[in-house]
């Protein structure tokens, strides 16, 4: 079941026209909560955190991995904003 917070992420983008796919279970461990596809082709990445939950070493990892790949990937928090990487706007 989604958090209240990353429920009202993806209504907020799915009211834009992007599809939003929430990721379960993967092959490989670590990658983002959300794909969100843009009309027109763009591909970006959210990891949500709520409260006192903290992004994981193999999460970084992740979101650097997809960023070094020219995607558009970060960790939002509920409270904080984007919390990684440092500096990105989302």
């Amino acid at each position: 079941m989604a958090s209240k917070f990353q429920q009202k992420r993806i209504e907020n983008y799915e009211k834009k026209g992007y599809i939003v796919l929430k990721t379960i279970r993967l092959n490989k461990s670590g990658f983002p909560d959300l794909f969100i596809l843009k009309p027109g082709g763009e591909i970006f990445f959210e990891e949500i955190k709520e409260g006192k939950d903290t992004l994981k070493q193999l999460q970084k990892y992740r979101i650097d991995q997809l960023n070094n790949m020219g995607f558009d990937a970060c960790c939002v928090h509920d409270k904080d904003g984007v919390i990684y990487p440092k500096g990105k706007i989302k």
